[in-house]
């Protein structure tokens, strides 16, 4: 059983709760575009925007753009606003076991894919996001999971050597890239799930803290 040091978290659908249904509504009130055409928009640009190759304003024109529409500094403003609180409901049982570490004086990390106005809003939105020890926002970086130099930098940050940190994300080609760097990893869908694959592996007690 490999003893863990510090563990990492990605942000979405891991601290966070699945996107919030009124935001996304609002999105398409705001932009006048219909489900299909704010999806195919969204997503095309949203990695380069995590990435930091676009800021939120240049994604949301983009975003927008995409399907032929056109969005103002007001409008920007708003879907802005409303892409915080799309992914601001909390994963409650994460948050707990997250202050739980934290108390018990477990080093704790966020490694998340994120763009600049994102990042702002959820930490303008949520303080409590300092007492993590390290966080590494994709955009400050221009890298983005899983890209391995990203993986790196969250290491390093932690102060932990890579097979004593466990990675937790939602997404199976990050937990990949993490191994492949030599952390620990495991793959969050459903929390009971989560806690099942932490006790076969060894790691009860840190659920126990």
């Amino acid at each position: 059983m490999t003893q863990i040091e510090a563990v990492l978290f990605d942000y979405g659908m891991v601290i966070s709760a699945p996107p919030t249904a009124s935001a996304w509504e609002r999105m398409k009130a705001i932009t006048g575009l219909d489900e299909a055409g704010l999806h195919a928009g969204y997503w095309k640009y949203r990695h380069e925007y995590d990435r930091g190759t676009h800021t939120g304003e240049e994604f949301w024109r983009l975003a927008v753009g995409h399907s032929g529409g056109k969005a103002d500094e007001e409008q920007v403003a708003k879907l802005l606003a409303a892409d915080v609180d799309l992914w601001g409901d909390l994963n409650q049982p994460m948050v707990d076991w997250i202050w739980r570490l934290q108390k018990a004086g477990i080093k704790t990390g966020i490694l998340s894919n994120m763009g600049d106005a994102m990042e702002a809003g959820l930490s303008a939105k949520y303080g409590w996001l300092d007492q993590f020890h390290h966080k590494v926002w994709s955009y400050k970086l221009k890298l983005a999971k899983p890209e391995a130099e990203i993986y790196r930098h969250a290491v390093e940050g932690l102060g932990v050597e890579a097979g004593h940190v466990l990675f937790v994300d939602d997404k199976a080609e990050n937990i990949a890239a993490a191994e492949a760097a030599g952390l620990q990893g495991i793959v969050y869908g459903d929390h009971a799930v989560f806690e099942q694959e932490m006790k076969e592996r060894g790691w009860a007690e840190l659920l126990e803290v």
